[in-house]
């Protein structure tokens, strides 16, 4: 079963009226209507988390730049200078 019934949904969509439209100077850009969902607090502080997720973008930097010597060495071994 469908529902027919419109709402709006904060970051998705939004049924602007056509005076909203007119007093933005009928820009149409999305983000000047829809807004942005709401974002749920995970309780993790922020200094906390920025420096669990950089240390973890440090490791996966690490590992790309691993993969990336691999893969130009098994070229040479192939014979394709990288």
């Amino acid at each position: 079963e469908v529902s027919t019934a419109y709402e709006d949904v904060a970051g998705f969509c939004y049924n602007a009226r056509l005076n909203e439209i007119e007093k933005n100077g009928f820009v149409l850009t999305p983000g000047r209507y829809v807004g942005a969902a709401d974002v749920e607090d995970d309780g993790e502080a922020f200094e906390e988390k920025m420096k669990r997720l950089t240390g973890l973008l440090k490791q996966q930097q690490e590992e790309g730049a691993r993969l990336d010597q691999q893969i130009a060495d098994n070229l040479r071994r192939l014979g394709y200078e990288f």
